[in-house]
């Protein structure tokens, strides 16, 4: 194996877990310089990944050296990331820190499967001390690499570090790898999850709840005792009785009742235990009873407790304080207990859901017998998730519009919290993209309309920056009226400021190419992301699945440009919109299209401009 060709060739694999991940092992990308910067040993690297993504979560970029800068070059350079370390400060290297002196570290692009590591030295390069006149670049998980000052040495270097890429199976959804029970792989008690990523289509599986172990394995998927751990039951101590993919809290023979930790059990009184205990004298049963209510008080509080640790930990102090104190909401959100939301989704059956990400689920609930609502349940709880938890809770109590879709409450008092939302019926845009439902042009406006409507109600009337849109957020009822959903990353806007500098956060793809590269978030940002779903909605199909260079921000206006002046549009249109009487509405499409894709915010239309062109259209069609 040459020396330019090692990161392209099979990469080790060091573990695969059921959960989606794969660890990788990789080398480092290494140049290195002479005294006026010029490179004397090392070159850049391309990695190679196919269809498995790196996590943008689980990994980092590092660079290692002095007055260097490492580079990871994508396809699109706005979307690429690098890093620059110096020593001049030498002091100031100090092991475990990542500071940009010796070591500089950045964030990886999610969705990324191939790249280019390159290190080159600073403009005004120097050598400095004894350190080592090369640099380092790598790819690394997030806890898997710590800086020692050490490192500088070209010597004591490690040559690889572990790496955390995503896996998924198949190319097709869940629900269309279920029609061929042959090749699904989803095994016995298992629950299946389209992947999220647009680079790495497929699916995953999953123990379903109360089972564990390999998904993918014929009875792989086993029961789990919860009686065995007193954490995965709520019931009294000795009443938990396990059965297949769940357990029961009964109570002990010849007693009656619930056996729950905050429920009771009572003598049965037909029973010939019943006759025995009322045979004991009434002293010693008064003294039993007494400590049976004193164990049940204890446990009760213990419950109250607990719930109220929950209800602090998800948020909930935060939240009153928001909703309750300082503002009068539109929409104040009912607070629903952990019982009321077991009862509506049959205790969280598999048969109630409706929907998966990588952050939640989504059952179906009936709340009385005609409210039919969607109750989304965090997987995982972290101090990032309850922000958006409670972010979402204080956008949604504010807003009021019929194509903006409407929370109902909410529930603090669990282990993770649950966001309780209108039911819509008709899944999501995405939905019907992907499995290529035959939408007529009517239908492609009235969503585009509506969408473009709830927007421009968020930029005018209540200053509120989206964020993530994109067709899955999209979501259409039965007469496809359009609900705009997942609102955990929105922000609002200050009255008087133009933009907010911000963290970067977004779906690749429909992200705003001029605020992933400032980190000054408009309007302008959403009209962007709008533009790419306006181009899906037309073509039917993933902007990254268009004939079109991997340079998807300039790639797809430029293109679009092309076919336009080319009179070629049908080689992109879906079929259903290839007919003549459409041709003139579709090219007045792809150009408000072009227009929300400009790469400068400013010349980009806001959403009420890009509305009225939209309503503009209906008459022609």
């Amino acid at each position: 194996m040459g020396v330019n060709d090692y990161l392209t060739s099979p990469i080790e694999v060091m573990e695969i877990r059921h959960d989606g991940y794969m660890r990788v092992n990789l080398p480092i990308v290494f140049s290195c310089y002479n005294e006026r910067g010029q490179r004397l040993h090392g070159s850049p690297r391309s990695i190679h990944t196919s269809r498995f993504p790196f996590s943008g979560p689980l990994n980092k970029f590092v660079g290692v050296g002095c007055d260097i800068t490492a580079r990871l070059q994508l396809s699109d350079p706005i979307v690429s990331t690098r890093c620059t370390s110096n020593c001049k400060q030498h002091k100031l290297v100090k092991n475990g820190s990542c500071n940009n002196v010796g070591c500089c570290e950045s964030i990886i692009t999610p969705g990324l499967t191939h790249a280019r590591i390159v290190i080159e030295p600073n403009e005004n390069y120097t050598r400095v001390r004894n350190y080592s006149k090369c640099g380092y670049g790598f790819i690394v998980e997030k806890n898997g690499y710590n800086f020692s000052s050490s490192d500088l040495e070209f010597s004591t270097m490690k040559k690889s570090f572990p790496a955390i890429l995503e896996w998924s199976v198949g190319n097709t959804t869940c629900e269309e790898a279920q029609k061929d029970i042959k090749t699904y792989m989803c095994k016995d008690n298992t629950v299946c999850f389209n992947s999220e990523n647009i680079n790495s289509p497929g699916y995953r599986c999953e123990c379903a709840q109360g089972y564990s172990g390999n998904p993918y394995s014929l009875n792989g998927c086993q029961d789990v005792n919860e009686c065995e751990d007193p954490k995965l039951n709520d019931c009294m101590q000795g009443l938990c009785k396990n059965i297949i993919g769940s357990f029961d809290c009964v109570c002990p023979k010849g007693q009656q009742g619930n056996g729950k930790r905050d429920g009771k059990c009572i003598p049965d009184a037909k029973s010939e235990n019943g006759s025995a205990i009322r045979g004991i004298s009434e002293g010693v049963a008064g003294a039993a009873l007494t400590m049976i209510f004193v164990y049940l008080e204890i446990n009760r509080r213990r419950k109250i407790k607990g719930k109220k640790d929950f209800f602090k930990q998800n948020g909930g102090i935060m939240l009153q304080k928001i909703l309750f104190t300082c503002n009068d909401p539109v929409n104040k959100p009912n607070i629903f207990t952990e019982e009321e939301l077991i009862k509506a989704t049959n205790n969280f059956n598999d048969a109630n859901l409706i929907g998966q990400g990588g952050y939640g689920t989504v059952y179906k609930g009936h709340l009385g017998k005609n409210t039919l609502v969607a109750i989304k349940k965090a997987k995982v709880i972290d101090q990032s998730q309850i922000n958006q938890f409670v972010n979402e809770l204080i956008i949604l109590s504010q807003i009021d519009h019929p194509n903006i879709v409407m929370l109902v409450g909410c529930c603090l008092e669990t282990h993770v919290p649950l966001l309780v939302y209108e039911y819509i019926s008709n899944n999501n845009l995405r939905h019907h993209i992907d499995m290529n439902r035959k939408l007529t042009f009517e239908k492609r406006i009235k969503i585009a309309i509506e969408t473009a409507e709830a927007l421009e109600y968020m930029h005018s009337t209540m200053r509120i920056i989206h964020r993530d849109v994109k067709p899955s957020n999209i979501l259409l009822n039965s007469d496809f009226t359009v609900k705009v959903s997942d609102f955990g990353i929105s922000t609002f806007v200050p009255n008087g400021d133009t933009h907010l500098s911000t963290f970067v956060k977004g779906t690749i793809g429909y992200l705003d190419p001029e605020y992933f590269r400032t980190g000054k978030l408009t309007e302008k940002s959403d009209v962007y992301s709008f533009g790419v779903v306006l181009i899906e909605l037309i073509t039917g199909t993933e902007i990254h699945s268009m004939e079109i260079s991997l340079t998807v921000y300039n790639g797809a206006a430029a293109y679009l440009t092309s076919l336009l002046k080319q009179n070629a549009l049908d080689r992109v249109l879906d079929d259903e919109l290839k007919e003549d009487k459409y041709a003139e509405v579709a090219k007045c499409v792809v150009k408000i299209a072009i227009s929300c894709l400009d790469l400068e915010g400013k010349k980009r239309p806001t959403m009420n401009e890009v509305k009225q062109e939209l309503e503009k259209l209906k008459s022609f069609i």
